[in-house]
């Protein structure tokens, strides 16, 4: 099914047409890749439909987000706010596979570990996790756990939920645009057992960045203040600068654990931003 569209923009007529089948089997391949959700065989899986499918990214993570949101509402009708708070922080890893969890360990472990920029690649190829990359869980969980409390002092249940599906849509977005502006480095067959999304197109980034501004808008709308929404963002964009920076100073580009650290710090630094007095 193909769809066409078209208007006028300053006087020029501007014409679009893409599959719709087409998006459908690129979104649910983004699914099948971020998340343990089951999807239909007919959706297939490549390494061409895997770069293609990063325009999604963001609006997976809003779903997972999503699910994060639900749990922590309906658990809090019958437990305390902290115990929900777990519950849903549980959820999102759940649903993910600890996918992005994995990604922080090994980054941290090799960026701690590693002197060399082969040394740096091999420990985090390396399935064990070494002490850096437990710490780093560690005290992610517990900066993570503190935050979203912190957060629900400041905002309504129903906010703190709006706060989640967009953290985490802003977060893949952020590690979407690593794609973009650095090159894939991995040259093994690694990626074999652990798949990644190694190229980007200009227009599955525009898409991307797309959904991170409907996420705003859905903060915004929420009830969140402007200031408080650009403090969070602000946040998060620096620890990406930073982040893309040490890349590609100690490896010369990103791997799939590389951009699983973005997610998960700028996820942080996103929360954290919205804690400032505004």
């Amino acid at each position: 099914m193909r769809i066409r569209l078209g208007w006028r923009l300053w006087g020029r007529k501007i014409k679009l047409s893409f599959s719709l089948t087409k998006q459908i089997r690129l979104f649910l391949a983004a699914v099948q890749f971020f998340t343990r959700i089951p999807v239909p065989a007919w959706v297939g899986h490549s390494a061409q439909q895997l770069d293609e499918s990063a325009r999604y990214f963001p609006l997976v993570g809003m779903g997972v987000g999503g699910v994060a949101a639900v749990v922590l509402w309906s658990s809090a009708l019958v437990l305390p706010l902290a115990l929900a708070i777990v519950l849903s922080m549980l959820a999102s890893v759940f649903i993910t596979g600890a996918f992005h969890e994995d990604g922080l360990s090994d980054f941290v472990d090799g960026m701690g570990g590693g002197y060399t920029r082969e040394k740096t690649l091999a420990i985090m190829k390396d399935s064990r996790v070494g002490a850096y990359g437990v710490i780093a869980l560690v005290l992610a969980a517990i900066m993570k756990f503190e935050v979203l409390l912190a957060l629900a002092d400041k905002y309504s249940l129903f906010v703190l939920g709006a706060i989640l599906v967009v953290a985490h849509g802003i977060s893949r977005m952020l590690a979407v645009s690593v794609m973009l502006t650095q090159r894939y480095v991995r040259d093994d067959d690694s990626a074999r057992a652990k798949p990644v999304a190694q190229s980007l197109s200009q227009a599955s980034f525009t898409i991307a960045a797309l959904t991170g501004l409907v996420a705003i808008a859905l903060l915004l709308a929420s009830g969140v203040g402007l200031f408080s929404v650009l403090g969070a963002l602000a946040c998060a964009l620096l620890l990406r600068v930073y982040l893309g920076r040490k890349m590609q100073k100690h490896l010369g580009g990103y791997t799939g654990d590389c951009l699983g650290a973005v997610q998960q710090i700028t996820e942080l630094g996103f929360y954290l931003g919205l804690l400032m007095r505004s």
